[in-house]
């Protein structure tokens, strides 16, 4: 198990690239992690099992399937996991998801399903009651594989959380899980962090941990020597390994959010400009991870207090709350901007809670999506929405329309996944932007400029993504994204092989 002496150490990259490098090796590993927090989910299937112990499944939603169609949540980062495992990705591999729906509230995803929503008080006050479920998954996880690799969540130094904790050491403890400690040295203290971390640990738990990790470094490694030593002589454990900045992290889909307010492109010799305000409840910004990794799209990802760029197109990505983050942007004069654009002839793209505010309005009646009531939509999509308890989670596939001047891009196929709380309708449905399973899906502009969808991972589609960048006069320069991902997942593969004893920790894990 790799846990961290904080948020954002790494954890979730290195994870993958030892899922790849173990299974480079020729064993059978899959990965997991009991509990996580992100609003970027993927749509998985349910997995072989009966369900969750003496329940038959988690105590949420159950009109979304029977065990052999059920479809379900898991964090992004567990599915790139499955993927540098290459396995077929299921909901046990994260059997408890938290998605931030408010400051103080969060919906709980268990084994796939949408369980409940909670402060943060009360989650930690019902947290014990979900580990049944947690050990029920890492069971399932486990059959016929030779390893599992377990990703704890933010950090076990979090001693005033650990008394219900299902996430490290509590979950460590319970499945006698042995831990790597990883530790971020270019947010700096990585020293104090390490040993912080020990010295705030009881000794059971800290029984728990057999050695350490050194992530992100940067420069000459036999500088940190002593580092290494002193660490040590205050913790008594080793270190397997110092990994550098590896050039195959920009390369991969990153869960945190912090990754977005890195900034674009700096040659911006891109042929074309994506802007993507950043919405207080951000969900699934790894839609943009194709188009980020496109050599003539700058995709810029603009900060709260910034006021949205001259660009060729103004994407709105997902949301947690759709009726809130209208408001929030609102607040930062980004409707005016966006209307600004589209009378200059700009294009703009709505995914799943973006296109839900570019209809006229959103109508929230049960506060579903917070407080009961609704919002003005941003009018430029014929269309409204009512929020509504039922949540659709599914995989889809179909074509694009290519609406516009010249119908370039009509036919190209799109893939991807459903995750959405509510039901658009209007008369702007009558031009879809997709059809999906043979269904109309979405809506676009009569000129073509604006369009809207559910659907998420559209821009995976390698034909989809080269018509609509052409559509902005920018040419695609990468023909497979999906074999750009498996690539880059090799190379940190290789990475990790050249600067970790992997052979040690296999060792700690009994093999």
């Amino acid at each position: 198990m790799l846990q961290g002496t904080g948020s954002d150490v790494g954890k979730s990259f290195l994870t993958a690239g030892l899922c790849r490098a173990l299974v480079r090796r020729g064993l059978a590993v899959a990965p997991f992690k009991p509990q996580n927090m992100s609003n970027n989910a993927a749509v998985v299937a349910m997995g072989s099992t009966e369900g969750g112990p003496e329940t038959g499944g988690a105590p949420g939603d159950s009109a979304q399937g029977d065990s052999e169609t059920f479809q379900g949540e898991i964090g992004r980062a567990q599915w790139l996991q499955a993927v540098a495992a290459r396995m077929e990705p299921t909901v046990h591999m994260n059997p408890v998801l938290l998605k931030p729906q408010s400051d103080r509230t969060s919906q709980i995803i268990v084994q796939g399903r949408r369980f409940d929503a909670a402060t943060a008080k009360g989650y930690q006050q019902r947290k014990e009651t979900l580990m049944p479920f947690v050990l029920d998954s890492f069971a399932t996880v486990g059959k016929d594989m030779d390893i599992v690799l377990v990703e704890g969540a933010g950090s076990p130094a979090e001693v005033n959380l650990r008394a219900r904790d299902i996430a490290n050491m509590g979950f460590a403890r319970a499945t006698d899980t042995p831990v790597i400690l990883v530790g971020d040295i270019d947010r700096g203290g990585v020293i104090a962090a390490i040993a912080g971390t020990r010295t705030v640990l009881d000794r059971a738990d800290a029984a728990m941990i057999r050695g350490f990790i050194i992530n992100r470094f940067r420069g000459d490694v036999s500088l940190f020597d002593d580092g290494i030593t002193t660490i040590r002589e205050h913790t008594g454990w080793p270190c397997f390994g110092v990994v550098p900045w590896l050039d195959a992290a920009a390369d991969l889909p990153a869960e945190d959010a912090v990754i977005l307010e890195r900034g674009g492109k700096t040659d911006r010799d891109a042929g074309c400009v994506i802007a993507v305000p950043m919405l207080s409840r951000i969900a699934n910004f790894d839609d943009l991870d194709p188009l980020r990794a496109e050599p003539h799209a700058d995709v810029v990802f603009v900060p709260p207090g910034r006021p949205l760029p001259r660009a060729d197109l103004i994407l709105l990505p997902g949301t947690k709350s759709t009726v809130a983050d209208l408001a929030f942007l609102r607040a930062q004069g980004w409707d005016i901007d966006i209307h600004a654009h589209v009378r200059r002839g700009g294009h703009v793209l709505g995914v799943c809670g973006g296109y839900q505010m570019l209809g006229r309005h959103v109508h929230d009646p049960d506060g579903v999506d917070g407080s009961a009531g609704g919002a003005e939509g941003l009018g430029l999509l014929d269309v409204e929405t009512v929020m509504a308890p039922a949540k659709t989670v599914r995989t889809s596939g179909g074509i694009w329309h290519g609406h516009g001047h010249d119908g370039g891009g009509s036919g190209a196929q799109v893939t991807g996944y459903e995750i959405h709380m509510g039901r658009t309708e209007g008369p702007g449905l009558a031009r879809p932007m997709l059809s999906l399973d043979g269904a109309a899906h979405g809506a676009v502009s009569a000129d073509g400029r604006i369009m809207g969808c559910y659907l998420h991972g559209l821009f995976t589609g390698d034909r989809f993504r080269a018509a609509f960048l052409k559509r902005l006069n920018a040419e695609a320069g990468i023909g497979d994204f999906r074999a750009h991902v498996d690539s880059a997942l090799d190379t940190a593969a290789a990475g990790l092989e050249k600067h970790l004893d992997i052979d040690g920790l296999l060792a700690v894990a009994g093999l």
